[in-house]
């Protein structure tokens, strides 16, 4: 197990366990993290982009068609007598050139994919063993960002803070004009019903950000720690108890982004 205190960069969870419903029929037999775009599976290229950047650990959660996602990266779905909690947290030979890689196979665990809060909760016990400070990456494992840097920087920066979470907010694309959250001058993020907040601008949230496992904890989060029941739950109920608390943060990226989520998104890429 890496020494959590010996880099500024933190391990990372990347999701990668829905269904894809509107990217089918591409998706009736590829997960959409394996879709490839200009030749390379969008999931290969976000878990690339975090070994330039120095993460050393990332924990990919699977649902849908899981056992493509681990054979891909050279690591099979481990026999299904295998005690629970190895089969989420075993380390195993992987693909040169990426993170050291982890599963978490939902779909297996429990016959169904555990959502983003679910599934984070269920991969909380590993998180919190990698970094001491108790702070990961999250990314999607469908979404197409080449410009964004996980940078140590910014790891440094959320660390002296007393935020739960640090989320990149992109410009609204025509699939979601009216934005999710309110960003304030300050880089605060702000409830909608929060003074001022109805004149400043609304921004879509990324699926990538910063956070603290604390988040996944009681007071605000209510699933136990490794999911045991195998609970599923949406990631906005949480972050918004937190933006009511005044602990969320955001940046603007404005590099190139897409949530590739039909195929006509998804040929606009090629």
């Amino acid at each position: 197990m890496p020494d959590p205190t010996s880099s500024p960069q933190a391990p990372a969870m990347v999701l990668a366990a829905g269904r894809g419903e509107r990217m089918r029929p591409l998706t009736d037999h590829t997960p959409k993290p394996l879709l490839t775009v200009r030749g390379q599976p969008l999931l290969q290229g976000t878990l690339a982009a975090m070994a330039r950047a120095g993460v050393p650990q990332a924990l990919v959660n699977t649902g849908w068609l899981g056992e493509q996602i681990g054979a891909h990266f050279g690591a099979p779905l481990p026999p299904r007598g295998m005690p629970e909690a190895l089969q989420a947290h075993t380390p195993r030979e992987t693909t040169s050139g990426l993170p050291a890689l982890v599963f978490s196979h939902e779909a297996l665990d429990f016959g169904h994919a555990l959502e983003t809060a679910g599934g984070i909760a269920r991969a909380l016990p590993w998180l919190q063993a990698q970094d001491a400070r108790g702070i990961f990456w999250l990314a999607a494992g469908d979404v197409f960002a080449p410009q964004f840097a996980f940078e140590a920087a910014a790891v440094q920066r959320f660390a002296a803070s007393d935020d739960l979470a640090h989320l990149w907010l992109v410009p609204n694309p025509a699939h979601n004009p009216r934005g999710d959250f309110v960003l304030a001058p300050d880089g605060r993020v702000l409830a909608d019903e929060a003074p001022g907040a109805a004149g400043l601008p609304r921004h879509t949230y990324s699926t990538l950000g910063l956070f603290r496992c604390a988040l996944f904890l009681a007071p605000w989060c209510a699933i136990a720690p490794g999911n045991p029941q195998g609970e599923s739950a949406p990631l906005a109920p949480l972050l918004r108890r937190a933006i009511a608390a005044g602990r969320v943060s955001a940046e603007l990226f404005t590099g190139d982004w897409t949530d590739v989520g039909t195929p006509e998104r998804l040929a606009a890429l090629q």
